[in-house]
């Protein structure tokens, strides 16, 4: 099995962090739907061509012809922020759940819904590198919240200015640099529940043309469960030296050391009346996730009379030690190369902005399992070699047919190759070569500086990884499995903007896909199988708004104001031989969360609510489904003038027992259903950071 690992986040902050608001490439930056207003930004230097500011990156986002998010860090500083979930969590359409320590599922619109592990079907970025092995498959835990300056979010085919072009899209998650971040030195010390204490340090320099950052994070947790205990050491760092006036060049450098017990999924009683209990199974076999990663990559801008062109290259080195049913030892690389290049000129005297660009990736990976003796190896039983090439084009144009109205065309072409070999089993080798081309077009409407509308067209193409090509049987062998890839047509329409104190980003969209690959459980100890389902419709509403409702109330500055994010799911098969039209396992109808917060001097306290009406279904029979929840949160904080912010963060304040994710099956009344992770009981966080 190729596994990925999971780095999930959901953020009860103080503030709803909204996606891009609506601005031309002329008009002033609109900062309310994405910054934090009751903390404030210590400082920040001018950005430089390879990494610019939050502000830069937020006006270029906002140029996107579909539906976007951007994430302001400092938006979350006054949380525990200790997974993607409370990065993402306010970001309308993504939705987060955590599993257990980092482990989580995340899903945009429904990609990878069945995955029951992992991630498959949104690409992961960092600092604009892929993060995703080269088979597609992603990992979490070398993403660290305390490491970011912010993150944006390109939903469904409105990624390929980056290249993306799945279901889910792609997340940009963006460290700082010397230049960018904001102050030379940041420290916090963070902890609370379950045994959980956090240190992280952050040091940065300007040395004329040559700046450098350096941020490391220590984390620790017993667990809400048992069999949980997690423990993360994580260093990310950049060098970036200006050659000339108009030619920068940035190396990003990355040690990830991961060890993490499973607590294993529970039958759905033991979910809800006993949550902190661990399985017999990872009892037994100490099951546990230990990961040890190498990054480095490079980044390099050259400014010219006609554009700029950035070309990022990388090599991640990843070395798994997963004891679960059996002991999955991995030891693999992942390397690439990508160009692109963005420029501005007239057509018929009207502005067009192109990007074009390509990516080489690759991906080697050494993948044996051993019978599972108490958490070490025992005998041999696979020894496997897992490749995977895919070789990208792709080009995003604007048009601005009208001063106010660009018309937006684009494309993908692409060829992935996945080749698997079986060393002791050779009759059990395979590989399978994928094609593709995936066109866009849209348009985009500026009827104010601050308000945009947009509706556009794209195709999607999703490649199955080696977790969906190499099918684990109940007897513990594997079988190459040549699935189909997974195609979809999504249709958006959107709007979003900011007006009189009130700022809202809305769209909704319908994708029809063939082929979706699903999954469900064989054994809560086994990975899932994949198939792929004939038709499918993925349908919703992400929406999300924030106002100040009043100021004055206790003193001249302060400040009231309400924030609210929906997220609307309804996928469903559609006139499936075996399931009808059925709505689709795995994710709940609606997820909603809301916000009050008032605001005062650095001070704030927001009282949160999250509300899942109806739970997901179980089974894509449609026979089981979990109980909907409301968890109740309060953060408060207070941000000093000399860079200090202290600040407490309570979760599910009423300990609300609720199932946080679920591994689908076919029907809940012919196979087991050990496949629920209960969500974490009442806690409580504490930190202090001093940025210098």
């Amino acid at each position: 099995m190729h596994t990925g690992g999971a780095l999930a986040l959901a953020s009860l902050v103080a503030v709803q962090a909204l996606p891009a608001a609506a601005q031309t490439a002329a008009a002033p930056q609109t900062n309310a739907p994405v910054a934090l207003d009751t903390l404030t930004v210590t400082g920040q230097g001018k950005g430089t061509p390879t990494a610019p500011t939050a502000e830069q990156a937020q006006e270029e986002l906002g140029k996107t012809v579909g539906s976007v998010g951007f994430v302001d860090a400092e938006s979350y500083k006054g949380t525990l922020a200790n997974t993607l979930r409370d990065v993402l969590g306010n970001v309308p359409g993504v939705f987060v759940e955590n599993r257990y320590g980092q482990e989580l599922r995340l899903s945009v619109r429904g990609s990878g819904m069945a995955r029951g592990y992992h991630l498959r079907g949104v690409e992961l970025l960092q600092d604009g590198i892929p993060v995703n092995a080269a088979d597609g498959s992603g990992d979490f835990y070398q993403l660290d919240p305390q490491a970011l300056r912010y993150a944006e979010v390109f939903k469904g085919g409105n990624g390929l200015a980056y290249g993306s072009s799945t279901l889910g899209g792609a997340i940009n998650l963006v460290t700082p640099t010397a230049h960018t971040a904001i102050a030379p030195n940041v420290l916090r010390v963070d902890g609370g529940s379950f045994g959980t204490l956090r240190t992280s340090l952050q040091a940065s320099r300007v040395l004329g043309d040559l700046d450098f950052l350096v941020n490391a994070t220590v984390s620790h947790s017993d667990g809400y469960r048992k069999h949980a205990r997690q423990q993360y050491e994580q260093v990310n760092g950049n060098i970036g030296y200006r050659i000339s006036p108009d030619v920068e060049t940035r190396f990003y450098f990355g040690e990830y050391v991961t060890h993490q017990k499973l607590p294993g999924a529970l039958g759905l009683n033991d979910a809800l009346n006993r949550p902190t209990m661990a399985t017999a199974a990872v009892l037994s076999g100490d099951q546990a996730r230990d990961v040890w990663t190498q990054r480095i990559a490079n980044r390099t801008s050259v400014k010219m009379e006609s554009g700029q062109l950035d070309v990022a290259t990388w090599a991640i080195r990843k070395k798994l030690f997963h004891p679960i049913f059996q002991v999955i030892d991995q030891t693999g690389w992942t390397y690439g190369v990508a160009p692109r290049y963005t420029t501005q000129f007239t057509v018929g005297g009207m502005r067009d902005e192109l990007v074009v660009g390509g990516r080489l990736t690759a991906g080697n990976t050494k993948a044996r399992q051993f019978i599972n003796i108490n958490g070490s190896r025992g005998a041999q039983t696979v020894d496997s070699r897992q490749n995977a090439y895919n070789a990208e084009i792709f080009a995003e144009n604007r048009l601005y047919v009208l001063p106010t109205l660009a018309l937006m065309t684009g494309g993908k072409a692409q060829r992935d190759l996945r080749s698997y070999s079986d060393l002791l089993s050779p009759t059990k080798n395979g590989d399978r070569a994928y094609y593709g081309f995936n066109p866009k077009i849209g348009l985009l409407w500026e009827p104010k500086p601050t308000i945009q509308a947009f509706v556009n067209l794209t195709r999607s193409q999703d490649i199955p990884d080696f977790s969906d090509l190499n099918q684990t049987q109940a007897n513990g062998t594997l079988g190459f499995v040549p699935l189909q890839p997974q195609r979809a047509w999504t249709a958006e329409i959107g709007t979003r903007g900011e007006m009189g104190g009130v700022s809202w980003d809305v769209t909704a969209y319908r994708s029809v896909l063939r082929g979706e690959m699903l999954q469900y459980v064989t054994n809560s100890s086994v990975p899932a199988a994949t198939f792929n389902a004939d038709r499918t419709i993925h349908q919703g509403i992400e929406a999300a708004f924030k106002a100040t409702v009043a100021t004055g109330i206790a003193a001249k500055d302060d400040r009231l104001s309400v924030g609210q994010v929906w997220t609307f799911n309804h996928f469903t098969f559609d006139g499936d031989r075996q399931y009808g039209n059925n709505t689709l396992a795995g994710v709940p109808r609606h997820v909603l969360r809301s916000s009050l917060t008032y605001a005062n001097d650095g001070f704030y306290v927001t009282p949160t609510v999250d509300w899942v009406p109806q739970g997901a279904w179980a089974d894509q029979a449609n026979t089981l489904k979990v109980p909907g929840r409301t968890l109740l949160g309060l953060q408060a904080g207070k941000e000093f003038s000399n860079g200090v912010l202290v600040f407490i963060d309570g979760r599910n304040l009423t300990n609300k027992k609720y199932i946080s994710d679920i591994g689908t099956v076919t029907d809940a009344r012919r196979v087991a259903t050990s496949i629920f992770y209960p969500g974490e009981g009442r806690a409580v966080y504490a930190g202090v950071r001093a940025a210098f």
